[in-house]
């Protein structure tokens, strides 16, 4: 499963990388499917990352072709958020600016160390399937659920990496 995913990730960033060329740093993968043996529902969590913020919408219509669905921010200042899918969604994309380093790091930080602490990836994954269970169709409740678990993981996440900043 993990390789399929993880494959599934890299045909995304080809075609990610064909349309941003120039403009594109970095890209990850983020999010539960980008750690081995979390329970994760199979949407792929993606993080491009940018040169200029600014100059994303410019690809909208190229990424609208592909299937993204612009969203703007979407709630997180400084960020371009797209979704790919419709209903039965496939790939969230968190695209920052480079130098929004605090957004970034936080993505790879959590990212990182559900890699290698097993007991809080399983504590998730386990919390994640219940919730799945309590709200299985309703993504906003799912959603509205995790947020406390991943507040305290995040801060974990980020104590770990010592990057931490109040």
């Amino acid at each position: 499963m993990l390789n399929r995913l993880v494959a599934l990730f890299e045909q995304e960033a080809a075609i990610l990388r064909d349309i941003l060329k120039d403009e594109l740093v970095d890209i990850h993968h983020i999010g539960s499917t980008a750690v081995p043996y979390l329970k994760a529902k199979p949407i792929i969590d993606i993080m491009p990352v940018v040169k200029d913020i600014a100059r994303v919408d410019e690809y909208n219509d190229e990424l609208i072709n592909v299937g993204y669905e612009p969203l703007s921010e979407f709630g997180i200042r400084g960020r371009r958020y797209f979704r790919k899918g419709g209903v039965n969604r496939t790939h969230h994309m968190h695209m920052f600016q480079f130098d929004n380093t605090h957004q970034i790091e936080r993505h790879l930080a959590v990212r990182d160390y559900l890699r290698t602490h097993q007991e809080d990836r399983i504590a998730y994954g386990e919390w994640k399937q219940q919730l799945a269970a309590l709200y299985p169709t309703d993504n906003e409740s799912y959603c509205d659920g995790k947020d406390e678990f991943v507040v305290h993981l995040e801060r974990r996440a980020l104590e770990w990496k010592n990057i931490l900043t109040d």
